[in-house]
């Protein structure tokens, strides 16, 4: 192998288009632009979502409700759903962190137990938030909540 001899890859490298040398190379008269109008011009830029005059898409459909800033996503487990659970990974404690381990929730998933369903095991319970039905229905199981 010698200098003279290296070559790129092939499929590698392209050829640039050569604009605006006669009508012979295919790419003579408008080099490639099309016709008259701002877009054939030197300097040419369009802002984004503009449409040339006609009314922009933004501006064509209707507005539709807002989003609320404040409210609090919950991932929601019902009771019966957390019976399934317990019976499944064996859990003695239903917390933020072994939902975590066991791949249930992400780190930063605020937890709400809502009370559909049969709870019968005897469980603690460490999460964000519990509906009053749900609360009865894990005491009356003998289990705990505590309020993360």
């Amino acid at each position: 192998m010698q200098l003279h001899n290296l070559k790129p890859a092939a499929g590698s490298t392209h050829h640039t288009k050569r604009v605006g040398r006669g009508e012979g190379s295919g790419y003579g008269v408008t080099a490639g632009k099309g016709n008259k109008g701002q877009q054939s011009r030197t300097g040419y830029q369009s802002k984004k979502g503009h449409e040339g005059g006609q009314m922009p898409i933004q501006r064509r459909m209707p507005k539709r409700g807002f989003k609320n800033m404040n409210r609090v996503e919950y991932k929601v487990f019902n009771l019966g759903q957390v019976a399934e659970l317990v019976a499944k990974y064996e859990l003695k404690e239903f917390s933020l962190e072994t939902l975590y381990i066991n791949g249930l929730i992400n780190r930063t998933d605020l937890v709400k137990i809502l009370s559909a369903g049969e709870m019968q095991a005897n469980v603690t319970f460490k999460v964000n938030a519990v509906s009053e039905k749900a609360k009865a229905a894990i005491e009356a199981a003998g289990g705990t909540v505590e309020l993360v």
